[in-house]
């Protein structure tokens, strides 16, 4: 899929309401990030509002976990900028890292620690730290407090993480595939506790995923990492809306796709020519499927179709 087509579909920075227009929680403009002689970000732009929940796409390699941790500060940047509630990260101090609550893909700290003396040690550094909801959660995810961290399986120890995150109650949280290491269960309790957690007002979430079923559970904004750019943003609703796979079958086999206005990708199976549409005009595809001597079905993508064809 050609840049052009995917520029199409939507800039990175879709329309927010204005007073998200004047203080995004993250702006970032021209961000660059290489490693050896790889560029994985290059001039990425991104604005994201206050109070949505982001879902960060991108096929393995395409720099998820980079971008998350340029935006945090914890991996340097070659260029470009990056703001937290309109603060640069270039110094990531201060006490705007009291409203941020992040769970890595992996958690491997502290193995020597017991759960709750981790806790314990973790709220003394924020403002804000919810010692219930630690309680309540530990109970109900069935973990030991008493339990060394060096002894819990991996969805122990993400369990933690995720514990350890949202305890200080953050206005803006960044989760890095949160729940691939969690069983069905576990990662639907869990998005169920993060999406009652984080629908307060004001509260931002980013988490990057290859789950889409948990992307729609959470109604989420669907941001599109594709070649070192975020390529669109936009709510999951208005793509399912707004994008239509159209498939024409007929007698003898196609040598190419057929031309249609708002196609941003397409291939052919033999006797099928199956189209990803923007905004498709409907008579407009029944005359040409007419022409062809085709038939023509209008079918509404999943977001895990979706993703298979922009991503």
């Amino acid at each position: 899929m050609s840049a052009s087509n995917l520029a199409s579909v939507e800039p990175a920075t879709s329309m927010p309401a204005p007073e998200s227009i004047a203080s995004p929680v993250v702006q970032v403009r021209g961000l660059e990030k290489s490693f050896k002689k790889r560029q994985v970000i290059q001039s990425l732009d991104w604005s994201v509002p206050s109070g949505r929940v982001i879902g960060l796409l991108g096929r393995n390699g395409a720099g998820k976990t980079t971008l998350l941790r340029c935006l945090l500060g914890l991996s340097p940047i070659d260029g470009g900028s990056v703001e937290l509630f309109g603060e640069s990260m270039l110094e990531p101090g201060g006490k705007r890292m009291h409203r941020i609550g992040f769970v890595p893909q992996t958690f491997d700290l502290f193995p020597w620690m017991k759960v709750r003396a981790y806790l314990d040690f973790t709220a003394a550094f924020y403002e804000r730290w919810n010692a219930s909801l630690v309680d309540r959660l530990l109970g109900a995810w069935e973990l030991d407090g008493k339990q060394k961290i060096g002894e819990l399986s991996q969805g122990q120890r993400q369990k933690l993480a995720i514990v350890r995150a949202i305890a200080p109650d953050p206005d803006l949280l960044v989760l890095d595939e949160p729940v691939a290491s969690l069983d069905p269960q576990a990662r639907r309790a869990f998005m169920s506790e993060l999406l009652t957690l984080m629908r307060a007002p004001g509260k931002t979430v980013i988490f990057s995923t290859h789950i889409t079923a948990d992307l729609e559970r959470a109604d989420a904004d669907i941001a599109l990492l594709r070649d070192g750019r975020i390529q669109f943003m936009r709510p999951l609703a208005e793509l399912r809306e707004r994008l239509k796979r159209v498939v024409f079958e007929r007698p003898e086999a196609w040598s190419h796709p057929p031309v249609v206005a708002g196609t941003l990708k397409s291939h052919v199976q033999d006797r099928r020519a199956v189209l990803l549409v923007e905004d498709p005009m409907v008579e407009s595809l029944h005359a040409l499927a007419a022409r062809e001597n085709a038939t023509v079905q209008i079918e509404t993508p999943t977001l895990e179709d979706l993703f298979v064809e922009l991503a």
